[in-house]
């Protein structure tokens, strides 16, 4: 997909302080129509901050938002009518049944008759809630209690869903069910912008961006944010693999190391020969049983970023 007019979300040199604190960072985002985009980083990251700038809930210090056309700060009643958002904390009303629930929030997005008898329909279906459409909220899973947010967020048809941490703390299985869902709306047209700190749910999106102390340091599909690194992912294993860790992590030639069950996985410079590691790990008494080039994993590489990120900072405080 090409062309500006094909843009859900836009935002440009997004910046959020609190006092002294700048909790995003001069945030660029490009987010196509259509498409799931995940906002990956662990917790202190700033992704929820990043979403309540993008759906208008907080002002930005500096930068600009546009969501489906509409600029968040100067047309935000337009904005807040195309779209949906589901904080980690929705609002049920706990001693209300699922359908309870659902009435009380098309009454508040002003969908009535027909309309609203059918969409409640199409969304219990969807959600296989159906058999616990009298179950009072407070009796539901957590996973269940998730799709109820999901249906009351979607109850107004929005273009564009804004998902803050939806799947944390719940099961699996439901995880898996809620992201069968997304995938069907996004087949009916919508666009998903979900944040996460689970790095498994973020292979499932179209692409990602990876934030870490309030940056987006890469942003790529998932199978392409290793190519952000220009290096070679590499496991070993080796005696010892506390020490032998050590030793790479102070190695001129390994970019990053970390540990993985009982191997090793690091990140070479491109021009580093693996037998060179393997040689001066065998130098070092750590005897390496095997030292291969692999694939890296997404965690492989958002480790590897974060590290590079780190190095960067130490440097420039210097």
């Amino acid at each position: 997909m090409n062309g500006a007019e094909e843009l859900a979300i836009e935002a440009t040199g997004l910046t959020r302080r609190f006092g002294d604190l700048t909790a995003v960072r001069g945030i660029d985002l490009a987010i196509r129509a259509g498409e799931i985009f995940g906002i990956v980083g662990p917790d202190g990251a700033g992704k929820t901050t990043t979403l309540r700038l993008l759906v208008g809930l907080i002002d930005a210090t500096e930068g600009e938002v546009a969501v489906m056309g509409r600029n968040v700060r100067t047309q935000g009643a337009q904005v807040r009518d195309r779209i949906g958002y589901m904080p980690q904390q929705f609002g049920q009303y706990l001693d209300l049944t699922v359908e309870e629930n659902m009435r009380f929030y098309a009454d508040l997005f002003g969908v009535a008759g027909a309309e609203r008898n059918a969409l409640f329909e199409r969304l219990l279906r969807m959600t296989r809630m159906e058999p616990f459409r009298n179950r009072r909220a407070g009796k539901l899973s957590g996973g269940m209690k998730q799709k109820l947010a999901l249906m009351c967020t979607l109850l107004h048809r929005p273009q564009a869903l804004f998902l803050d941490e939806p799947t944390n703390g719940v099961d699996p299985i439901s995880r898996r069910d809620f992201w069968a869902i997304l995938y069907q709306l996004v087949k009916e047209g919508l666009t998903v912008l979900v944040t996460t700190s689970y790095l498994d749910e973020a292979e499932r999106c179209n692409r990602v961006a990876l934030m870490y102390k309030g940056r987006v340091i890469e942003q790529a599909r998932p199978a392409e944010i290793d190519g952000a690194l220009d290096a070679t992912c590499c496991s070993i294993l080796c005696r010892d693999p506390r020490r032998a860790r050590k030793y790479l992590q102070g190695h001129p030639a390994i970019l990053s190391v970390e540990t993985f069950g009982p191997q090793l996985h690091a990140f070479l410079e491109r021009r580093t020969n693996i037998d060179r590691i393997a040689a001066d790990l065998a130098e070092q008494g750590y005897a390496p049983d095997d030292v291969r080039e692999i694939k890296p994993s997404l965690e492989d590489s958002f480790i590897a970023l974060v590290r590079r990120q780190q190095r960067q900072e130490a440097s420039h405080s210097r």
